[in-house]
């Protein structure tokens, strides 16, 4: 689709993504381009992209645990004005991509736009979850991801929020997260957060503090007594990763002094 010759790539960062991917690349043939950032798969990823016509480019995977060293690149690599950035097992509704081409013809369209998203864990759709706001709408030029895990990018302008009353905007995120997958996701991703965060400099209090406060908000503010025994379990291991951040940058910050 193109309103008064404005575009929209689609940029999808990808490494053994096959699992969704098909789903997810049906969900935005309606785009203008696709651009699929590859870190060196080993699976079927890049052929499932090569067969729905995508622009394929690669970036190294090297030691990265996470695509975010890679969002840079891909953005850039996109031909359009506009991006959209989709993770491989995110879906996106028909209803988001006529808003989103709806506010680019809008004269006074911000820069950017966070957009609501919906998880599961343990097989059902989660109150915590949304709305997750994920800020992956924005102007292509001049913008850059910082490349940590759990970042957003900086975009050159201003940015607005979706109104969460609108659900049928969210991204829909495909992945059934279990308590497996997280725990396996929060030894990798705060490796990466000790280091983006290591300029801090947190006491013993933090190892308190910091899980207790994240516990609350998940649970409380954020609804996660709403959806019973899987509410607390997550909510409980959302608190988990902020002591194990906490905990690898003490550890870290002792053994640069040793």
């Amino acid at each position: 689709m193109n309103i008064d010759n404005k575009t929209i790539s689609v940029v999808i960062n990808t490494y053994n993504a096959e699992e969704h991917l098909r789903e997810v690349l049906d969900a935005v043939k309606g785009f203008d381009e696709i651009v699929v950032c590859d870190m060196e798969s080993t699976d079927s990823t890049t052929d499932i992209a090569r067969r729905y016509g995508c622009k394929i480019v690669t970036f190294p995977k090297a030691g990265h645990k996470s695509a975010e060293p890679a969002r840079t690149f891909a953005i850039q690599s996109a031909s359009s004005e506009w991006v959209l950035v989709v993770d491989a097992d995110e879906i996106i509704s028909d209803a988001l991509r006529e808003y989103l081409y709806d506010r680019i013809a809008d004269k006074d369209c911000p820069q950017g736009l966070f957009i609501p998203r919906q998880g599961m864990f343990m097989s059902q759709m989660m109150h915590l979850s949304y709305p997750d706001y994920q800020l992956r709408f924005f102007v292509r030029e001049g913008t850059v991801w910082p490349p940590y895990v759990h970042t957003f990018p900086v975009v050159k302008g201003r940015v607005e929020k979706i109104p969460r009353r609108r659900r049928d905007l969210a991204m829909l995120h495909l992945a059934n997260d279990t308590v497996h997958s997280i725990l396996h996701k929060t030894n990798e991703y705060t490796d990466n957060e000790a280091i983006k965060k290591a300029a801090k400099n947190y006491g013993l209090a933090a190892l308190l503090y910091r899980p207790a406060f994240r516990f609350f908000k998940s649970y409380i503010l954020k609804g996660a007594w709403r959806d019973g025994k899987a509410g607390l379990i997550k909510a409980a291991l959302n608190s988990f990763y902020q002591f194990v951040v906490v905990a690898k940058m003490m550890e870290n910050k002792r053994n640069s002094q040793n």
